[in-house]
């Protein structure tokens, strides 16, 4: 008897183990889920640029529908959905739009979110301004040295501007 006591006791130990690498490999499974579906909507939420020297931004998914209003080149978007040949977008605005994809390509831009940013010589504020651009203004990036970026307009203006006045 006390060895039936004995290997049933075993059993239900050896079962425990077991049952605890199941919860332990479920919660995994659960974590891979989750990641998989976060980094799938990360994947979704691509950046592009404009690239056309002006581009219609559009009520739907195709070219018969309403042109909301027009872009230009190096305007940055983040696509929230694709259909077709079309991407659905938010920009910097919140404002929501569709663009045909042969209009963006993955150039790095940013468009400046405040009023009267200064765009400098240099990476700093010791550097002289050589123009000041009003919010809603895009840029292709160039290169970044630290939280300035070495920006150029579609007219070629060039310059470097605090990260913190775009997006």
């Amino acid at each position: 008897m006390d060895f039936f006591i004995l290997e049933a006791y075993n059993s239900i130990k050896l079962l425990t183990i077991k049952m605890d690498g199941f919860i332990i490999m479920k919660r995994y499974s659960i974590l891979l889920v989750l990641l998989f579906i976060f980094s799938a909507g990360a994947a979704m939420a691509e950046r592009l640029t404009v690239m056309a020297s002006v581009a219609n931004i559009r009520s739907g998914p195709g070219s018969k529908y309403d042109i909301l209003w027009k872009v230009e080149k190096y305007y940055p978007i983040l696509v929230i959905e694709k259909k077709d040949s079309w991407y659905h977008f938010k920009d910097f605005e919140d404002d929501k739009g569709w663009v045909h994809k042969s209009l963006v390509g993955k150039t790095k831009s940013v468009i400046t979110k405040k009023d009267l940013c200064n765009v400098r010589s240099g990476p700093g504020t010791s550097n002289k301004i050589l123009f000041t651009v009003e919010r809603g203004i895009p840029f292709k990036v160039i290169k970044r040295k630290n939280q300035w970026l070495h920006i150029e307009h579609a007219d070629k203006d060039r310059g470097w501007i605090h990260n913190s006045l775009v997006w």
